[in-house]
């Protein structure tokens, strides 16, 4: 199926893909109010999130739309893709960090956040075994993206100060990919 984009006429937010940052609780909703708040504006998981549920893992769809979610499960705002790249995660910029918006000052920090988030208990529960490998050479898909619409009832919540920024980006791997 083609993504949808914002051009196109009468959006049908039913038929645009989720985007579950993180898991549900207090960690999604710092992403998602970082979202909101256009200190986040980059983006990033696991390759290997695709593979595992038989999706390729994207080219890059400039311009496809993403219906983001908070804990709830309502959808806060509409994104838009503004750049997708596959790179190895040693190759991982700082740019991309800082525009992460959870407080990296550059990727040495993000990276270990993020292996953090990977290795984890939950999220490895998720991604089912064999466990992901993480090294050097794991390929790592960093999106790029702009707050297109938000949505009336969306209300960005303060940031949690006992919720430590935490690399839990992209789409919840216990729904599978959502881009």
């Amino acid at each position: 199926m083609d993504p949808i984009r914002a051009e196109d006429s009468a959006i049908d937010l039913t038929r645009v893909p989720r985007g579950e940052y993180a898991f549900p609780g207090p960690l999604r909703d710092q992403l998602v109010s970082a979202i909101l708040t256009g200190a986040k504006t980059t983006t990033a998981c696991l390759a290997e999130e695709f593979t595992r549920d038989g999706e390729p893992v994207p080219p890059g769809s400039r311009g496809a739309l993403e219906a983001v979610v908070d804990s709830a499960g309502r959808v806060v705002c509409l994104t838009r893709e503004t750049g997708c790249e596959v790179v190895r995660l040693a190759d991982v910029t700082d740019e991309h960090a800082i525009g992460e918006g959870e407080g990296y000052a550059d990727a040495a920090a993000w990276r270990a956040g993020h292996e953090r988030f990977w290795t984890s208990p939950e999220y490895v529960r998720a991604m089912g075994e064999p466990p992901v490998r993480i090294d050097d050479d794991t390929p790592v898909v960093c999106f790029s993206f702009e707050v297109v619409e938000q949505y009336a009832d969306a209300i960005a919540p303060s940031p949690d100060p006992s919720v430590e920024p935490d690399p839990s980006v992209g789409p919840d791997p216990s729904a599978g990919p959502d881009r």
